[in-house]
């Protein structure tokens, strides 16, 4: 027998234990604490979750015992007792894990009922057709949750008699239809499992109990708990509640709010509710429900209790909160609270508004909207002056627009969404068991539901557009087809979604850019007064850099040049200058490139005056610039077959002698970066000299500009050095030439590790490191990024060998190991040595902590993140501080 506590009453708890009692749990017992009217209950720990599967799925020794002692307990104060056929207690069992996954695991209502205690239920609720509603309720979850029969089943049974009956509510069927309806629910159970609907209700308690602890392994939840990053260690606790009933007649109703607008932010309640209904019914989308404005109208006194008890609550956490409540006989009864789920545009008003009123300061507010949610303000929108074909409205769930294929499946979106197809999942409604489909998918269309139903809490989660409870859409799965009026949009047509509307239309719509409101300008510019890394913008276009600079950017971290030899009326030359028998043929090529590359330089410069611009020299192996070998082999064959112009096929066959010449076996540790400007010092002595002529063009003009030379892919110093002297010429030449004087610096790329490793030795020939993260995880992994993000790194991360992608979230163990030393080592030997990092991992959150905990100076990213990284350079600094 164990001592270890594993079960804890409301009272016993409180906010502050989150992590043993799970949210709900924790909140229960704080609202219970501070005097809510809440049912009471008790909570077993995610510790017991977690000892269940060290135990192989059995209870931790003592647990059960500690169950049944506090059982007693909840039926003194209930006044009622388990199995009691006259007055029995029924109590619900839920899930609640540390961090909130709405709809991920599973739940069930009115345990305890059986054959003899419904009828003591009916005689103490004076209301037979209300205890049979509530058995085929707990009949079905029972089933469903406990014993794994699927719910649809269950679903059929009851559409079946109201069929039968002519009505279209569950509501609308009698007493003596829903006995119908519970024994042929006990029959298919019976059927499915090969033993009757267990009667005993402390069996039915453990077995529920079960349940919810294996729900926390569950498909769904798995899936969801890897989209969100959340633990699997964690466990979720259980919490055993009395039961209040929403469903005993129009005095009673059940319902879920947000103390504030989850899609705006707006400062009103904003929620649903269903009169003479139980709790799942308002998420489940069976009815679909009243706004919570309208229950003033229907029970005044009800209304304005709540409204005071959701202010009380959101005064007490100091944020939006997520509540679920039931109103029993007129009576008002709280069943959770939890911190609020709500898109990036809400919780950016939200965080602002809260420091207005003296809810929260400043430092809080940068804390309260994650990161990378921004991504959602950062795109697109339909354009308001487009025309619309508007062939369905329905609510608007969760903000942005899609378009997308139409598909009906959630399987089936999963894979047409991974071979990179665009798609909107239709579905009557959305359950748990559909979130990988959710995942694929652009946005969701519900023809049921809610603006608090599944599909809604989840796309807004992931920042998805969602419209719900569109009942103009008539979906027929059979025929793969839905109908909106005479129209029928079949599999695979075209539709858009406005989730910010509601509106649903046929084809792909012309969307706008996003404009960035007051309140997100506010919060950046708190952000921009905490933290102390700069943020830059990778940008290799004019274009780019006045986006990157219109978003904060406080200059370019990177300018790729080979992009620029890409462009259709510059490849012949590039091709020219690579292809070139002799230095003279070269230096001809070079010489016509010259006033292109400097006209980008120009441009760039100009577009970030008075900011530093990073401006890396050619990187990437010189094949890369010619055709490839297979297809101009393709056309040697065709000429030769079809006795073509001898001219051209003696071009093409010199072309691929020199195309195999220049291929390597390994490419990205093969001829490219500085080894280029080893071999070809003139290529850099050309781009160096349109960098400065840009310079001084732009000095002339009266514009201050910063140029940084990087110099790309150093593992040795005297590498660096070299090609240093080769930058410093061009820029004497260029300063006696036009006689302006102007500021530079040379630098280089960390991005292989021997370049971390010997970091001391190359700062004395660089101004300024910057991490090249991509190829410096590639390096140190030793894997091919392509290769191992299409073959086997998604295995890597579903068997939690890595815990995340690398490339997307930076390896601090390994990649970070490296580049801390080259801070320590760089800077031991330079003192004032400037660091940045430029890689993709550059606009991901967690990584931006880490290069604020190494000492970075700089971040830089692509220009629509550079939001993104000054609001997590400002987190990075209130953690840390």
């Amino acid at each position: 027998m164990s001592d270890k506590k594993y079960v804890y009453l409301f009272e016993e708890g409180g906010a502050g234990m989150k992590n043993l009692l799970g949210g709900k749990g924790a909140n229960l017992a704080e609202m219970t604490n501070i005097g809510l009217p809440v049912p009471p209950g008790l909570i077993i720990t995610t510790e017991a979750c977690n000892e269940f599967y060290v135990h192989d799925r059995q209870f931790p020794p003592g647990m059960e015992a500690q169950v049944r002692e506090k059982i007693a307990v909840l039926e003194e104060k209930a006044g009622k007792k388990f199995g009691d056929p006259a007055n029995p207690l029924l109590v619900s069992v839920r899930s609640g894990a540390p961090i909130s996954m709405p709809g991920m695991m599973d739940t069930v209502l009115n345990l305890g009922l059986n054959d003899r205690t419904v009828e003591g239920l009916a005689k103490a609720a004076d209301n037979r057709r209300f205890a049979l509603d509530c058995y085929r309720r707990f009949l079905n979850m029972f089933g469903d949750v406990v014993l794994g029969i699927e719910h649809a089943r269950f679903e059929h049974i009851l559409e079946n008699r109201k069929e039968a009956r002519g009505v279209k509510y569950d509501h609308e069927l009698t007493a003596e239809d829903l006995q119908l309806v519970v024994q042929e629910y006990k029959q298919l159970i019976e059927r499915e499992t090969g033993r009757p609907f267990p009667q005993e209700p402390v069996e039915q308690m453990f077995a529920a109990i079960y349940a919810v602890f294996n729900s926390w392994n569950n498909d769904r939840a798995i899936v969801y708990r890897k989209i969100n990053k959340i633990p699997d260690d964690l466990g979720t606790a259980v919490n055993v509640q009395v039961m209040v009933f929403g469903n005993l007649g129009d005095d009673c109703g059940t319902g879920v709010a947000f103390t504030r607008n989850p899609s705006t932010g707006e400062n009103k309640l904003y929620g649903e509710y269903l009169i003479n209904a139980q709790g799942e019914d308002v998420v489940a989308g069976i009815r679909t429900p009243q706004s919570i404005d309208k229950l003033k109208e229907e029970m005044s006194a009800v209304y304005e209790q709540f409204a005071a008890t959701c202010e009380r609550l959101e005064k007490h956490y100091r944020n939006m909160q997520d509540i679920e409540f039931t109103i029993e006989r007129g009576k008002l009864y709280m069943l959770q609270t939890r911190t609020g789920k709500r898109t990036a545009q809400a919780a950016v008003k939200i965080a602002v508004d809260m420091v207005e009123e003296g809810l929260i300061t400043k430092e809080e507010a940068v804390l309260r909207v994650e990161a990378a949610q921004l991504d959602q303000l950062l795109h697109r929108r339909i354009d308001p002056n487009a025309r619309l074909e508007v062939i369905a409205k329905g609510l608007p769930a969760s903000p942005g627009a899609a378009s997308g294929q139409v598909v009906f499946d959630a399987d089936e979106a999963e894979k047409l969404g991974a071979q990179g197809e665009k798609l909107i999942l239709v579905r009557t409604e959305t359950t748990p068991d559909d979130i990988h489909g959710i995942v694929a998918a652009q946005g969701v269309l519900t023809s049921r539901g809610g603006m608090t139903s599944h599909a809604a809490v989840v796309a807004r989660g992931m920042g998805k557009p969602c419209v719900s409870g569109c009942e103009a859409v008539r979906i027929d799965y059979d025929a793969q087809e839905f109908h909106a009026g005479s129209l029928v949009v079949k599999k695979g047509d075209l539709i858009s979604i406005d989730g910010a509307t509601g509106q649903v239309m046929l084809g792909r719509v012309p969307m706008i850019d996003p404009e960035l409101s007051d309140e997100f300008q506010e919060l950046l510019r708190w952000a921009d007064g905490i933290r102390t890394m700069s943020v830059r913008a990778n940008a290799d276009t004019p274009e780019d850099a006045a986006k990157a600079r219109s978003f904060g950017a406080e200059g370019i971290g990177l300018t790729r040049t080979e992009h620029m030899f890409m462009a259709q009326d510059r490849l012949p030359i590039v091709q020219e200058m690579i292809l070139a028998g002799s230095l003279e043929e070269r230096r001809a090529a070079l010489d016509k490139l010259l006033p292109m590359q400097q006209g980008d330089f120009y441009g760039i410069l100009k577009a970030m005056e008075g900011l530093p611009v990073t401006i890396r020299l050619l990187d990437p192996p010189l094949h890369e610039f010619l055709p490839n070998a297979e297809e101009l082999l393709v056309e040697i064959t065709r000429l030769r077959l079809t006795g073509g112009d001898p001219a051209e096929l003696k071009a093409k066959e010199s072309l691929l002698k020199k195309v195999r010449a220049l291929s390597e076996f390994n490419p990205m540790l093969g001829h490219r970066g500085c080894r280029l400007g080893i071999t070809f010092p003139e290529v850099y002595a050309m781009q160096a000299r349109a960098i400065f002529q840009a310079t001084v063009q732009l000095v002339k003009e009266g514009c201050q500009v910063i140029p940084e030379v990087e110099i790309p892919l150093v593992g040795e110093v005297k590498e660096l050095a070299i090609l240093r002297r080769v930058v410093e010429e061009e820029a004497e030449k260029v300063i006696k030439e036009s006689g302006v004087k102007f500021a530079y610096s040379v630098g280089t790329m960390i991005e292989i590790p021997r370049a971390a490793l010997l970091a001391d030795e190359i700062a004395q020939e660089a101004e300024f490191f910057s991490f090249g993260t991509n190829d410096l995880t590639q390096t140190t992994f030793g894997f091919s990024r392509d290769d191992a993000e299409g073959k086997f790194l998604h295995e890597y991360v579903e068997k939690k060998i890595l815990p995340d992608d690398p490339f997307v979230v930076l390896d601090r163990r390994g990649v970070g190991k490296l580049m801390h030393m080259a801070v320590d080592l760089g800077r031991r030997a330079k003192p004032d040595l400037f660091i940045g990092i430029c890689g993709e991992h550059g606009g991901e959150p967690d990584s931006i902590e880490f290069c604020h905990q190494i000492g970075l100076n700089y971040v830089s990213c692509s220009p629509y993140r550079v939001p993104i990284a000054r609001l997590a350079a400002a987190q990075a600094k209130v953690k840390n501080r």
